[in-house]
């Protein structure tokens, strides 16, 4: 019985659905190339990564993103070769998009679509969005509970959900810092 696939991680799928050849008639012998794939080509071929840094950035391993890319390059030269139309679609991916959070109802959602600027949150409509960027300082944001109430700040104990912890000024539950439910309480200046 054969491992099953790892779903590979693709930042930038193409924004069309294909290729095809000029000057010869339509043919419906595609040559199909899986998502993974094209990210393969664009990593190593259009940003210039060697395979290690692509196999990182992709979630795969380095071997596994080897035969990747070696099989977009054999069906690249096989649709140049034979003048066949490339369409785009398929494989076990999962793709990365722009995250939000909403301040009014807590709500975390992504945005796949980057060609449309988002306004409003998709639960709630409410206007007052913020994105989350990974140059956030996610750590220390994380290992801090805090009072919905009074605002009072404690240490995050390892294994002991912050929702468990109470609040020594005034004896309420606290919630995580940066996380939804933060925001969910009315506690926007964080």
């Amino acid at each position: 019985m054969a491992r099953p696939k790892r779903i590979r991680k693709v930042i930038n799928p193409p924004h069309f659905k294909g290729y095809r050849p000029l000057g010869l008639p339509e043919e419906n012998n595609p040559v199909i190339l899986n998502y993974e794939e094209y990210e393969s080509i664009r990593l190593s071929d259009f940003e210039l990564y060697g395979q290690h840094e692509a196999a990182q950035v992709m979630e795969v391993s380095r071997p596994t993103y080897a035969r990747i890319y070696e099989s977009a390059r054999r069906k690249v030269a096989q649709a140049f070769v034979s003048g066949r139309p490339i369409v785009f679609e398929g494989g076990k991916v999962y793709f990365d998009s722009e995250w939000y959070s909403c301040t009014g109802c807590g709500c975390w959602f992504n945005h796949p679509s980057k060609d449309q600027e988002i306004k409003n949150c998709p639960l709630c409509g409410a206007p007052d969005i913020k994105q989350y960027h990974e140059d956030n300082d996610q750590s220390a944001i994380e290992d801090v509970c805090v009072c919905p109430k009074c605002g009072k700040e404690k240490k995050h104990l390892p294994g002991t959900p912050c929702r468990k912890e109470v609040c020594l000024d005034c004896n309420s539950f606290m919630i995580r810092k940066g996380g939804p439910h933060h925001y969910r309480n009315g506690n926007k200046n964080y």
